[in-house]
């Protein structure tokens, strides 16, 4: 039997009274928080979503999800390795598990190879800012990070008897949102170090895409913001600009004898 009907201004109001109980207690309290009506606005958290949408047999439960993510009823989620730990307001504070199979060691070799020389930098793949082959081999369903509907395992304390219901729809929703401000927290839900394809580009990325070498970096930067004239050739030190003396051909500054005569400039017309 159902219960009551609830307003959404009294489910945030127990929402929040939920939260604080929580804080009271010790215990984290870690809300989805959104800006506006989107859920997500960055590659891996609309990624994330657009895989969702694709759950066509939840088709009909993802719409409540949604109203629920974005009226700050998810009041408590966490992302570990293979699961995701959940609270939700709705007529009570539900407790939602979610546990993901993480990829398996091939599995996850392969899309290291896969992405090879594809991603240059650990910035550039957490940003999303990478070829569209690479992006369709990471977020591919079953063979990519994103899992599909046969590797997750949902559960929910509420009394709908449907698989997926409105509360574990809204805390997925809610992995997108969070995956938008942290994106390696998808690397983590599945055991792995986003680093590794990374390393697996190494060898395989052309000489033109490689990192330069640090000390040349700096070198760069040194100049560049003090406006030094460094050496260019290693191991050599570049003189320093309005100090007396003389440089010799060692490199050497010495410093200008006290009986020395300052040379005069001549003008043209002497």
């Amino acid at each position: 039997m159902w219960g009551p009907y609830v307003s959404v201004a009294e489910k945030r109001r127990r929402a929040m009274k939920a939260m604080e109980k929580r804080r009271k207690q010790g215990h984290v309290v870690s809300p989805v928080t959104l800006e506006g009506r989107k859920i997500t606005s960055t590659f891996w958290g609309k990624a994330w979503c657009e895989n969702l949408e694709g759950y066509s047999d939840f088709a009909n439960r993802l719409p409540r999800g949604r109203t629920y993510v974005r009226n700050g009823s998810v009041i408590h989620l966490e992302i570990g390795p293979g699961e995701i730990e959940a609270l939700v307001s709705g007529s009570e504070i539900y407790e939602v598990s979610i546990s993901v199979t993480p990829v398996g060691k091939a599995r996850w070799e392969a899309i290291c190879k896969d992405c090879a020389g594809g991603i240059d930098s650990l910035v550039e793949l957490l940003q999303g800012r990478f070829s569209k082959g690479v992006m369709e081999r990471i977020c591919r369903q079953g063979t990519g990070l994103f899992p599909s509907p046969r590797e997750i395992r949902l559960s929910c304390s509420c009394p709908d008897g449907a698989y997926m219901c409105k509360h574990v729809a809204a805390v997925l929703y809610g992995i997108g949102a969070r995956l938008d401000s942290s994106p390696e927290l998808l690397f983590k839900l599945h055991k792995v170090e986003a680093g590794d394809l990374i390393a697996s580009a190494g060898d395989t990325l052309p000489l033109a895409k490689r990192a330069p070498d640090q000390a040349k970096i700096l070198e760069a930067d040194l100049g560049g913001i003090f406006g030094l004239e460094l050496a260019t050739f290693e191991g050599e030190a570049a003189p320093e600009k309005g100090r007396k003396g003389r440089v010799d051909s060692t490199g050497r500054s010495t410093p200008r004898r006290k009986d020395a005569k300052p040379q005069r400039k001549q003008s043209d017309a002497t």
